[in-house]
């Protein structure tokens, strides 16, 4: 090879970087940016929130960062299927390790009994260090592999657009933001979303929560979240492949969806967001279970609900004793919903209390039941029987839609261009 030959060809490879670098900007700033909602609350709340927000924007740079340098390397395209799978398993168990080690590490802390936890624990937290060092290294393969099949799977269900996946699928373990939920008292609806930083404890929730109940007049809750349609996207750190996948896939489609118009109005009203978030929900399953099938066979669930697709499946038969926690949410929206209807909003607020001492009583534990609580949980409405959502009828309106296509990309593709309720039932009539 010539030295000119050389020359232009590492300068194609520049250029290839450069622009693959750009998109990735720009594509992280643009994603991230609609996950901020408006709201008229934003400023007063924002004045309780402001030091203890979530830093997407550094977040989000960093992870560009480190996933446009993993892919120079690209060290997945050396190992067969077979190995790329077993390097996830791997880089599965070192998490459960990890998170082993850190429990127990914990319990020494608040251990009573122990006079000198530094000294009890020190040798645990001597292995955690050693294991999470081996995590960190095993780590970006690891998403780099799980990146690849997806892109996949994604490319299977003809989810291109001339050819590429847009976005292309990237994703990023990280500690997760918690989300503080805003609702109105006198009805069940997200008035504002704000993500706080990692680590508040406890006692620091429940004072940001009454502070807003009783300075504003809403209703709050800061809530978990196990990913975020950022770009990359966020997903909790886990040892479970099933969760995984499902997670990855779900948090794509945002992507998928925040490039379209239904993804665009995600905050426009609480019918669009629940159109999103189901939307997200049907595709995360089947995507997920996609990516298991093909790489992770030994892992795939039993189903035990109907496919879209019209496969036969199978459900357990059900124990007549057991607690039906979604059947009792559901009951509870309900008649949450009715209160609220009438006007009666401490008696709607006294029930949800006395409801929640219910579940608590039947093994469920709920920190706090209120209308935000409904508001964020309510929105995620893919499993018939309402739960979280009582008898909202948008849910069941996209697994309605969802049965009337065979493929999950032509799905996708139709009602990624929804913009209201009302024309998702028009296209459900057509």
């Amino acid at each position: 090879m010539t030295t000119s030959l050389k020359i232009r060809l590492g300068l194609r490879r520049a250029w290839r970087s450069l622009r693959l670098a750009a998109l990735l900007t720009v594509l992280g700033l643009v994603l991230v940016g609609a996950v901020v909602p408006a709201s008229g609350l934003q400023s007063a709340v924002r004045a309780r929130t402001r030091d203890r927000e979530f830093d997407f924007g550094t977040w989000t740079l960093d992870a560009i960062l480190a996933k446009f340098a993993g892919w120079g390397l690209s060290l997945n395209r050396f190992l067969d299927p077979q190995t790329q799978s077993q390097v996830v398993l791997e880089t599965l168990e070192q998490v459960r390790r990890v998170k082993e080690l850190e429990a127990q590490v914990l319990l020494i802390y608040a251990d009573p009994a122990v006079t000198d936890p530094d000294a009890a624990s020190a040798p645990r937290r001597e292995s955690l260090a050693v294991e999470a060092a081996r995590l960190d290294g095993l780590r970006p393969l690891a998403e780099a592999i799980l990146q690849a099949q997806l892109l996949e799977i994604l490319q299977a269900a003809r989810l291109e657009v001339l050819g590429q996946v847009v976005p292309p699928s990237l994703f990023q373990s990280s500690t997760m933001p918690y989300s503080l939920v805003i609702s109105p008292r006198e009805v069940i609806a997200q008035a504002l979303e704000v993500s706080l930083s990692p680590g508040l404890t406890t006692e620091a929730m429940d004072r940001l929560e009454e502070e807003i109940f009783t300075g504003l007049n809403h209703a709050a809750l800061v809530v978990p979240v196990g990913g975020v349609g950022t770009y990359p996207t966020m997903v909790m750190e886990t040892a479970d492949i099933v969760w995984l996948t499902e997670v990855i896939a779900h948090e794509w489609t945002h992507n998928f969806l925040t490039l379209r118009p239904l993804g665009i109005n995600y905050y426009t009203d609480d019918a669009l967001r629940t159109i999103n978030e189901t939307t997200a929900s049907l595709a995360g399953k089947e995507l997920g279970r996609m990516i298991l099938e093909k790489y992770y066979p030994e892992f795939v669930p039993q189903e035990v609900e109907p496919s879209p697709t019209g496969s036969v499946l199978l459900r357990p038969e059900p124990d007549p004793e057991a607690f039906d926690f979604r059947a009792e949410m559901r009951v509870t929206r309900v008649e949450v919903d009715r209160l609220l209807a009438e006007g009666a909003i401490e008696e709607a607020e006294a029930y949800m209390a006395a409801r929640r001492a219910f579940f608590w009583e039947n093994g469920h534990l709920i920190r706090k039941l209120n209308q935000a609580y409904f508001a964020f949980y309510g929105a995620y409405n893919d499993v018939p029987g309402g739960g979280a959502a009582g008898e909202d009828p948008v849910g069941p309106a996209v697994v309605a839609f969802r049965a009337k296509f065979i493929s999950l990309g032509d799905f996708l593709k139709a009602i990624s261009w929804v913009t209201s309720y009302d024309a998702l039932l028009e296209l459900l009539d057509g």
